[in-house]
């Protein structure tokens, strides 16, 4: 960008839906309040109206471009005192500077209004446009500059007088300093509350003159020298997402590298043609550049100090001239010489040290002189900043599978494609003489989806929904097709440019339907019309991974993205004891292992580390997070991508955040556990640490308490089966994305991360969730069975007790409920010193792996449609059908329950619905007369009376109710 060049970000306050009313005569008389990196703009005052409409643009100069997105927009809206008895609050929101986008992309979003403290009456929403605008900036001379900043211009002033008897300007007050604290967040909410303070509820009145408090700023800094720094630096440190290197690598153990940085190397006696390349080596240790023609290489390759059998390094260049007579397909290489490097001598370097210039070094040789090359060698470790680029010794040197990435999922959009109707087709309506009356239906294509309308006759309407899966960047075309039915043959189509579908992030935005002219073919220019609906879901959040492990939440639209509520850093520390994954070398087995973690549309991937057992990547990553209550993934692969092979897992790591505690470091091994047709295998343990920051406790909270999805999910929700296919075509586009990357992260990668196979029978996850059914229920059946020992007297003072606390529940009702809740606190606080202090993750036990049979194991990893032989296929459909009899019987015990109870109200039993008839008769007369607390001390004594006193046979109201009819004698 320009250094002339200023940016302006534009609000637009376009209205307000259903206000508290706060003048007590049931409206209110609103205006907002915009404040932006130290500046204040007002709006107009609506009066007596609760759902006004401003439609007015705010316009703010942004200091500083590159810390734009650490930015905080706060509108605040606030019923005129002028009017009312109070200047009252109505209501605030507050934006981060990410949601801002460019001119041409902005749109109209409804904010809820949120509360500035627990007792604000706050309720409504607020929609707002929010973009920048880049604009080629003037020069100023400085003397022009001085009275820009001195003095007020007439027109700036004008306004100034118009609104001065709309409000009356606020009392101007020195900021006193924040007071101080050892904790950063509060200094910072201090200094914040301090240089932009908000009106009070109920004396103070905000400023009434937009244009004020901008000048006033300008004179500070003209007078000072110093622009508004504090507030700068204080908004960046709330936005921990502004500066992820803050931290460094703490979470992980600091490795020892040596880093050889070849730049380039000047040859006299050569063509400028010859290629040539470098050769670096330690030891046993031996890596080479890229053979380069211009002699210009440039690469850094990092040397695990701790691994290295040598003292001295050798850097040297060599050409590649003609071609070997022993193997033709190798070039013969000469050198033309050798730079020995002590490594007893080499420097160190920590950051922030800059980097180690290259220099010049002459090649020593005994026939070529006059040879040079430029490098640079120095020691340091992870955290250099050379260490992302460098090409690692223990990863094989110049092989790009095996370096550290980073990946981006693309961003997903739904689609919507509503078909409403079709005019004036051009058919064929005679056929063998006969005139028929054809069926049509729409057919909708996006890359590879494709979706149908029903059938329907020609001059019907659909007014269908089909809903795509869309990823940036766009397929270029959405094509809509209308075909017959009865013969299958296609009546025209239309191609959409889905750069052009409009956007909407909300429901209320309405998007225009719009006629099509179907084309045929080449002998029909015309074949009729269609009209269409058609736009990109912004609202939404597109699902890709499966529910119950969803590690993102947010809305597609950036618009609707909030503030990080903190950062989730992990350290990938090493692995130990894996097992052997392929062969090497004959029987000798080897693993070359390697790490994926997953959180939201970030994906990283450590280097590889080949043939160890006992790898130590010790590479530290930063993600934001945007809500608690989401899933960390961590994976392990070997690498056989660069051989050619497939990558194959060796185990999975699921950690929920909501299990962590804030600000704690949780250094842990996990199990590594692999699930393959031959069973359940134990694979190595992986080390990690993580650590969960917090930027704001209150956000952290509030959190719980908002829906999961957005607001689009609820308003205008998606069916069940729907949002499944989605997922898995959403998962497919990932999928096949990621696998374009270089180096490309495999298809296998990332359905592994994905769980992608989570909607495919398996007998081991059926039994898993049936036992986790019976897990929820046995804290009822416990209660059961202990209630059932007390009537049973089956320990004579337990029950003799609960006669007492029977008494006392019954004569200090009152008493009742404070006791319950007061008995339920101590339990949990009690239950805080036990809490396991390691994270939870993927449990061999929970998921039935170590119980479950050979044949059910072939059966889940089987393909779809099965490819295996029939006599399996009949040995499995009859197991499937002995275990679908028994729900099938459950299913109907169920219903026959309530339809006894159905028909003991609807006279399907006469006699019985007679009886039932009286008794509710004498029980209201019972419970008339007899005070209800005689009557439930009563129940609770006939209940848990002697077992002298009870019958072994089944009681009355039992028998009755077995006695009620059911469907089930209808059934065939």
């Amino acid at each position: 960008m320009a250094e002339n060049c200023t940016r302006k970000l534009i609000v637009e306050i376009c209205n307000a839906n259903n206000l508290m009313p706060k003048d007590g005569q049931g409206t209110a008389s609103a205006y907002a309040i915009v404040d932006f990196a130290g500046q204040r703009r007002r709006t107009k005052t609506k009066f007596r109206d609760l759902n006004p409409v401003w439609d007015e643009k705010l316009e703010f100069l942004v200091h500083d471009i590159g810390s734009m997105a650490s930015e905080i927009l706060e509108i605040n809206l606030y019923n005129d005192k002028k009017i009312g008895k109070r200047s009252n609050f109505l209501g605030k929101i507050k934006l981060a500077g990410t949601v801002f986008v460019s001119a041409g992309a902005e749109s109209l979003v409804y904010y809820s209004l949120e509360k500035r403290s627990v007792f604000s009456q706050v309720k409504g929403e607020i929609g707002v446009k929010i973009f920048y605008v880049d604009e080629e900036a003037a020069p100023t001379p400085p003397e022009q500059k001085e009275e820009t900043a001195e003095e007020k211009p007439p027109e700036e002033e004008k306004p100034a007088e118009e609104n001065k008897e709309e409000a009356p300007k606020e009392e101007e007050k020195p900021n006193p300093p924040p007071p101080e604290s050892s904790n950063p967040q509060d200094a910072v909410a201090a200094s914040t509350s301090e240089t932009n303070p908000a009106p009070e509820e109920e004396n103070n009145q905000p400023l009434a003159n937009k244009e004020e408090q901008p000048t006033e700023t300008a004179k500070y800094k003209a007078e000072t020298g110093k622009s508004t720094e504090l507030i700068i630096n204080n908004l960046e440190l709330r936005s921990l997402s502004g500066d992820h290197n803050r931290i460094g690598y703490d979470l992980v153990d600091t490795m020892p590298f040596l880093y050889v940085r070849v730049v380039k190397a000047k040859v006299a006696n050569k063509e400028p043609a010859c290629p040539l390349h470098a050769k670096i080596v330690i030891g046993t240790h031996s890596i080479k550049t890229k053979t380069q023609i211009n002699r210009d290489w440039d690469q850094v390759f990092a040397f695990d100090k701790e691994r290295l059998n040598s003292s001295s390094l050798e850097v040297s260049v060599w050409t590649e001239e003609g071609k070997n007579e022993e193997a033709p397909s190798s070039l013969v290489e000469s050198c033309l010489g050798t730079v020995p490097f002590d490594l007893q001598e080499v420097p160190k370097r920590v950051p922030p040290d800059s980097p180690l210039a290259p220099q010049w070094y002459s090649l020593e040789s005994e026939s070529e002189t006059g040879n040079d090359v430029m490098v640079a060698v120095w020691v340091g470790t992870q955290a250099d900043e050379a260490f992302q680029e460098a090409w690692q010794s223990d990863s094989g040197g110049l092989i790009p599978e095996t370096r550290a990435k980073v990946y981006l999922s693309p961003k997903l959009w739904y689609l919507r494609l509503t078909v409403i109707q079709t005019q004036d087709l051009q058919l064929d309506l005679v056929t063998e003489a006969k005139v028929r009356s054809p069926e049509i239906f729409v057919k909708a294509l996006l890359g590879a989806q494709l979706f149908k309308t029903s059938r329907t006759q020609v001059g019907s309407a659909w007014n269908e929904d089909l809903v795509f899966v869309a990823a940036e960047p766009f397929e270029p075309f959405l094509v809509v097709k209308v075909e017959d039915a009865s013969n299958g043959q296609s009546v025209g189509e239309v191609k959409i440019h889905v750069s052009s579908i409009d956007r909407r992030t909300d429901d209320k935005t309405e998007v225009k339907s719009r006629w099509f002219n179907l084309i045929g073919g080449e002998n029909k220019p015309y074949a009729g019309r269609i009209h269409v609906r058609v736009c990109l879901e912004g609202g939404y959040h597109v699902l890709d991974e499966a529910a119950h492990v969803t590690s993102d939440v947010r809305a597609t639209a950036k618009q609707l993205t909030k503030s990080p509520i903190g950062l989730l850093d992990v350290g990938i520390r090493g692995a130990n004891n894996l097992l052997p994954v392929k062969t090497k070398d004959g029987p000798c087995g080897t693993t070359d292992a390697y790490v994926v973690a997953k959180y939201g549309p970030k994906w990283i991937r450590t280097r590889t580390i080949l043939d160890r057992f006992d790898p130590r990547w010790n590479e530290q990553y930063t993600w934001d997070v945007y809500d608690p209550c989401t899933v960390l993934t961590i994976g392990v692969f070997d690498n056989g991508r660069y051989k050619g092979d497939k990558d194959v897992s060796i185990g999975k790591v699921r950690i929920r955040l909501s299990t962590l505690d804030t600000n704690k470091v949780y250094r842990n091994s996990y199990t590594l556990t692999v699930l393959s047709p031959d069973g359940a295998k134990k694979m190595g343990e992986i080390e990690i640490a993580i650590r969960f920051c917090c930027s704001s406790w209150l956000s952290l909270i509030q959190a719980y308490g908002s829906p999961m999805l957005p607001r689009m999910h609820h308003v205008s929700p998606l069916g069940p089966a729907q949002q499944d296919i989605l997922r898995y075509t959403a998962m497919r586009i990932v999928t096949a994305r990621l696998a374009r990357s270089e180096p490309a992260l495999g298809q296998e990668v990332v359905q592994f991360m994905l769980d992608s196979d989570t909607h495919v029978w398996s007998m081991r996850r059926s039994k898993a969730n049936w036992f986790r059914v019976v897990g929820c229920l046995s804290h009822v059946a416990s209660l059961v069975r202990w209630l059932d020992e007390i009537r049973t007297w089956v320990y004579p003072p337990t029950t003799v007790l609960v006669h007492g606390l029977l008494v006392a529940a019954v004569v200090c009702s009152h008493l009742v409920l404070p006791t319950i809740f007061m008995y339920a606190f101590l339990i949990l606080a009690l239950r805080l010193r036990y809490c396991r202090r390691i994270p939870y993750n993927v449990e061999s036990r929970l998921s039935y792996v170590d119980v479950v049979s050979p044949d059910e194991l072939d059966e889940e990893f089987d393909e779809f449609p099965t490819n295996k032989s029939s006599d399996t296929i009949r040995i499995r459909y009859d197991r499937l059908r002995a275990l679908a009899s028994r729900v099938q019987t459950l299913l109907g015990d169920v219903a026959a329950q309530g339809e006894r109870l159905e028909a003991l109200f609807s006279w399907k039993d006469p006699r019985a619905t007679g009886i039932l008839l009286v008794f509710c008769l004498f029980v209201s007369l019972l419970f008339y007369l007899v005070p209800l607390k005689v009557l439930v001390l009563g129940a609770g004594f006939y209940y848990i009376r002697h077992p002298r006193f009870r019958d072994d046979m089944p009681s009355i109201p039992i028998n009755f109710f077995r006695r009620l009819p059911s469907l089930s004698d209808q059934i065939m």
